[in-house]
């Protein structure tokens, strides 16, 4: 899978390793594009659970496993890179039931963050997130170029095989918009400060130092270790 890099100057700080080796986006908490008050009324895509932080889970009846929480913005390049390295893997125990994972779309980075997310709840309704998770990294636009569109997240879903008119109108109303906003709320009642941001067990991941030392953020192995813990 493949990320682009964004053109034009950055509106948040980033640590970039030297060579292949990418750290996280740092943003600060704050949501300048959506509110920091959870809407009780919000509507909710499918899978979405409010005690995980509005989360879209997988496999939450699942005890006794891990709980992994990925904070991710849809427009952020290094989280592109995160699942560049590790969606595979993540696909996997999230099908063979090792795992509880939980995602977090966040939406800092701007409008069309906001854009992104929604489409992933709409998505989700059709049984489809990690299918749109993957295809929106592969093709991840510059960020905040004006490339993130109705008709863009409309295309990139039928690319996946959602066809249905309820998407279409899901995506176009933003029907999913206070969600959007109580995940950024959720993110920033947690200090979730940059992304991505991987917690296993409540416990956040090792990042990395350097070019020689991947952490296990981009590291599969080290990442699977520390998912795993052995």
């Amino acid at each position: 899978m493949s990320s682009k890099s964004p053109q034009g100057p950055d509106n948040t700080t980033r640590n970039l390793v030297i060579g292949m080796v990418v750290l996280v986006v740092a943003v600060g908490a704050i949501f300048s594009v959506l509110g920091n008050k959870t809407s009780s009324s919000a509507a909710l895509p499918s899978n979405v659970s409010k005690a995980d932080g509005y989360g879209i889970v997988f496999n939450g009846d699942l005890t006794g496993v891990p709980v992994v929480d990925i904070w991710e913005d849809f427009q952020c390049p290094v989280c592109a890179r995160f699942e560049q390295t590790n969606s595979a893997y993540l696909e996997k125990i999230i099908a063979e039931k090792k795992a509880k994972v939980v995602f977090h779309t966040l939406s800092f980075l701007g409008t069309e963050s906001a854009l992104a997310a929604n489409a992933a709840a709409c998505a989700s309704d059709e049984d489809k997130f990690l299918g749109f998770h993957s295809a929106f990294y592969q093709n991840q636009p510059a960020e905040n170029s004006g490339a993130v569109t109705v008709d863009y997240l409309v295309g990139l879903g039928q690319g996946i095989g959602i066809t249905s008119d309820k998407y279409k109108s899901c995506v176009a109303n933003l029907d999913y918009k206070d969600w959007v906003n109580n995940v950024a709320s959720s993110g920033a009642e947690k200090n979730i400060n940059s992304t991505p941001t991987v917690l296993v067990n409540g416990k956040e991941i090792q990042r990395a130092t350097s070019a020689t030392d991947l952490g296990q953020y981009f590291d599969p192995a080290a990442f699977a270790q520390a998912v795993e813990g052995n």
